[in-house]
């Protein structure tokens, strides 16, 4: 019982971080989103059915679900954000070193990315 309230908790926490990583780049949505989908599906298919149907967060989840795929405008999207944010980051704080790592670090995510399929086109894209 402790663990189903666990996990509903936690799922909605990432569902607010996830939300605010809509606003703010460098907060990541969909891992969070993800996360939360499989957080609710644990404990309260309620919950869960709320995020499916939910207008942002469902195509993500579907998407993710039946294609392992990522839409091409959130590709498009969740590459530049990284690419900003890494670049910035870098230049900013780090030492050359640590820039160069860095960099390759979001290099790496990027590529994750832009390998996942596109899923087929229907209702749920955006």
């Amino acid at each position: 019982m402790i663990k189903k309230y666990l996990y509903i908790s936690l799922g909605f926490i990432f569902v607010g971080l996830g939300s605010i990583g809509i606003i703010i780049p460098g907060i990541p949505t969909t891992p969070f989103i993800l996360l939360a989908a499989w957080l609710f599906s644990k404990s309260s298919p309620r919950f869960e059915n709320w995020l499916l149907k939910h207008k942002i967060f469902g195509p993500l989840i579907i998407n993710w679900k039946l294609y392992r795929g990522i839409s091409k405008n959130s590709k498009i999207y969740a590459i530049i954000t990284v690419f900003i944010t890494f670049m910035t980051t870098a230049w900013f704080t780090f030492s050359y070193k640590i820039d160069i790592l860095f960099i390759f670090g979001g290099l790496i995510l990027c590529a994750f990315i832009y390998t996942r399929p596109v899923p087929p086109i229907n209702k749920n894209n955006y």
